[in-house]
C-alpha cells in the first residue's frame, strides 16, 4: 500500500519547528500523510492530506526519505514523503487543486507545531524520526530552504508525417490533451506559479489547463523553440540559467524534446554527481507529459546548486 506525506516546517525566532498530527483511534502523532486515492498522483496526494488534516495549503520542496513499515495488521506500507511549506494567500496555484474536506475529529484531533526536540520526543513510530533527521541536517547545511524549477516535456502531439501545416501550429492528441489536464494537479502540488514556454501549439497547449485553472499567466519564449534552438543553444542556457539563479517562485519551463540536452546540461552545471545519477545520460531525457523537477538552494555566499531532482509524469 501506498502513501504520501510531508514535513512541513517554519522558523519561529532561529528554532525550526514542523507540524505533527495526532490520531484518536491509534492515540499517535506522525507527519501528515495519507494513501493515494484512485487515479491521483502521489504528489498530488501529500498536498491533499496535509490540507485534510491540517487546514494548511503547502507547496512541496525537496524529498525526504521514502518510509517503509508494517502496520498493525501486518501489512507492508510505503510512505513518500517531502519537505513543505504553506502558501501564502496570494498563491494561484492552489486554484489547480480539487477542493479538499477536512478530517473528522475522529481521525485527526489535532495539529501542533513543535520545535524539533519536541517533534523527536513525541513521534510514535521510530520510522518517523527518518525524515526528520534529513530535514533537519538540511537546515543545519543551509539547504532546507528551496526554490523549484520545473522542466516539462510538451505532452503527446501528432505525428510530424500527419500535419502539414507547420511545426508551430502541429497540435497534441487527444492522449496528449489528456495528458496536459493530469499536469495540472501536478505543478500545483509543487506550487508553480510562473510558467515559461516555447510558444508552439504543442508546449501552449500543454500548459494551458494549468494556465485555465489556476489563473496564472505565462511567458512566451522562442528561444525555446526547436527552429531557434536549432540556431543557437545559448538564449537557451541563459535562460535555464537565469531561472535557477533568480528566482522567487517556482516556475515551470515546458520546452520540445530536441531543446532537453541543451537544458539538462546547464541543470548538470549546477548538480553534484551523486544527484545527476538520477537523470538518464542521453535521449529521451522525459517521455512526453514528463517533468524533471529541480530543487534548488543557495547558501551564503555560495553558487546555487541543485539539492534534489525528480521526475514526475502525468497519471
Amino acid at each position: 500500500m501506498q502513501a504520501a506525506g510531508a514535513v512541513v516546517w517554519r522558523v519561529r525566532g532561529r528554532k525550526l519547528e514542523v507540524l505533527l498530527v495526532h490520531r484518536p483511534k491509534y492515540d499517535d502523532w506522525s507527519w501528515p500523510k495519507g494513501k493515494l486515492d484512485e487515479g491521483e498522483s502521489i504528489a498530488a496526494c501529500a498536498v491533499r492530506e496535509v490540507a485534510e488534516e491540517t487546514g494548511l495549503h503547502v507547496a512541496l520542496g525537496q524529498p525526504l526519505p521514502t518510509v517503509r513499515y508494517r502496520d498493525l495488521n501486518g501489512r507492508t506500507k510505503t510512505a513518500r514523503y517531502w519537505a513543505a511549506q504553506e502558501l501564502g494567500d496570494t498563491a494561484q496555484s492552489v486554484n489547480g487543486r480539487d477542493p479538499v474536506s477536512p478530517a473528522g475529529a475522529t481521525e485527526i484531533d489535532g495539529a501542533r507545531w513543535v520545535d524539533i526536540a519536541t517533534a523527536r520526543d513525541l513521534l510514535t513510530y521510530a520510522h518517523d524520526r527518518d525524515p526528520l533527521g534529513v530535514l533537519v541536517d538540511q537546515w543545519q547545511d543551509e539547504r532546507l530552504r528551496t526554490w523549484t524549477m520545473v522542466v516539462v516535456r510538451h505532452a503527446r502531439a501528432k505525428k510530424r508525417s500527419a500535419w502539414d501545416q507547420g511545426e508551430a501550429t502541429r497540435p497534441l492528441t487527444p492522449a496528449g490533451e489528456s495528458q496536459a489536464r493530469h499536469l495540472v494537479p501536478l505543478l500545483a502540488a509543487f506550487g508553480v506559479e510562473d510558467v515559461i514556454t516555447s510558444p508552439w501549439e504543442r508546449c501552449a497547449a500543454t500548459v494551458r489547463p494549468y494556465l485555465e485553472a489556476t489563473g496564472v499567466g505565462a511567458e512566451l519564449r522562442p528561444e525555446l523553440t526547436e527552429d531557434a534552438h536549432a540556431r543557437s543553444k545559448r538564449p537557451v542556457r541563459e535562460l535555464v540559467d537565469h531561472e535557477m539563479t533568480h528566482r522567487d517562485v517556482p516556475v515551470a519551463v515546458c520546452t520540445h524534446r530536441p531543446v532537453l540536452p541543451t537544458v539538462v546540461e546547464e541543470i548538470a552545471r549546477r548538480t553534484p554527481h551523486r544527484i545527476m545519477q538520477q537523470v538518464p545520460e542521453s535521449d529521451p531525457w522525459l517521455k512526453t507529459g514528463e517533468m524533471l523537477v529541480v530543487h534548488l538552494s543557495q547558501r551564503p555566499r555560495r553558487r546555487a546548486l541543485v539539492v534534489a531532482l525528480e521526475k514526475h509524469r502525468a497519471v
